[in-house]
């Protein structure tokens, strides 16, 4: 599934139900994602070598999308600037997708700061507004991610912070869709609603609390996975719930909760990242948790942007589920 999510088979094993992207299972471990439009975070030094604990899930990161099909989204009033519809053209111009970038972003954060009250938790579910325009750029982002060359000219027109965001979110688009291999039928993914964004936010922050895990990182990890919860069918291999475990490994750290209840889910995350050398090294425990560099660069780019700006977090949340078939790109939730 997509940057998180991108469906589909990555080299030797299923992709992830991710996200990011648009991705749906992740590909095998090994090269760093070609053609980075970013330089990917740094991560401390990793102590002296061991032996990490098994994988939680050998196929991973589809791209996610939302749960539940499509609701028809309510007309705008006639004092609101009407969001993108689902299907709005994305400009191949780089001017003008610079500008549709520009302005989608700058509208997508402001409906955001209505439904959070300028900063605070968001209350009910995503208005309209911050669906359609978080679609949108979606959208954007998985077109600049396989036109390298005009998102380089766009992308040179936006100012230096809004550039340095959109860099670090093709660059991990880019680097799940190569891993990504399509599948025949989208239909077998079985979609859902997602937990509501501000429920996860505790679960995140409860087991940053208690083992140390940065919440920016685990909620880039079940973005990746599942697109926050969307994707609740379990992958190629048999890992199952919002984090994506594999029965044994889920045994060895589950402590003793249900793999599908999103806080018992983040807080066996949270422990097993911890125990593969979060947060001393990221980069060591998320290769432990899925083996693919290209993964790896994708969660620590998603959680410098949530850091950045906790709005990208919302933006995030409300990315949709796209799936790669042999007959083309099909997304699978939203509007």
């Amino acid at each position: 599934m997509d940057s998180g999510t991108e469906i589909g088979r990555r080299r030797g094993r299923l992709v992830s139900w991710t996200a990011l992207l648009a991705v749906a299972a992740l590909a095998a471990c090994g090269a760093d994602p070609a053609g980075t439009a970013a330089a990917a975070p740094s991560a401390p030094a990793s102590a002296a070598e061991r032996t990490p604990p098994p994988s939680p899930s050998t196929g991973k990161t589809g791209e996610s999308g939302e749960a539940g099909g499509r609701a028809a989204a309510p007309s705008a009033s006639p004092d609101e600037v009407a969001p993108p519809a689902p299907d709005e053209r994305i400009p191949r111009d780089p001017a003008k997708l610079a500008e549709a970038l520009e302005t989608t972003t700058r509208r997508l954060h402001d409906a955001i700061d209505d439904w959070t009250g300028d900063g605070g938790t968001a209350k009910g579910g995503p208005p309209r507004a911050v669906v359609l325009q978080a679609l949108y750029q979606q959208r954007i982002y998985r077109f600049t991610a396989r036109n390298p060359g005009v998102a380089s000219r766009a992308f040179a027109r936006l100012p230096a912070r809004l550039a340095a965001e959109a860099r670090d979110n093709t660059t991990a688009i880019r680097g799940l869709l190569e891993l990504a291999h399509p599948v025949k039928d989208a239909s077998k993914f079985r979609i859902e609603e997602p937990p509501a964004a501000s429920a996860l936010l505790r679960h995140f922050k409860k087991a940053e609390r208690r083992f140390g895990v940065e919440w920016e990182v685990l909620a880039s990890v079940m973005f990746a996975e599942t697109k926050f919860g969307r994707v609740r069918s379990p992958s190629y291999v048999g890992a199952q719930g919002p984090m994506q475990f594999m029965p044994g490994t889920w045994k060895a750290y589950g402590m003793g909760g249900d793999v599908h209840d999103p806080g018992d889910a983040v807080m066996a995350a949270a422990n097993y990242l911890h125990a593969s050398g979060a947060p001393r090294d990221y980069r060591r425990a998320l290769y432990a948790y899925n083996h693919s560099r290209a993964y790896v660069d994708a969660i620590l780019l998603h959680a410098r942007q949530i850091k950045r700006d906790p709005r990208n977090y919302y933006a995030y949340y409300n990315w949709q589920v796209f799936v790669i078939t042999t007959k083309g790109e099909r997304r699978i939730s939203g509007p």
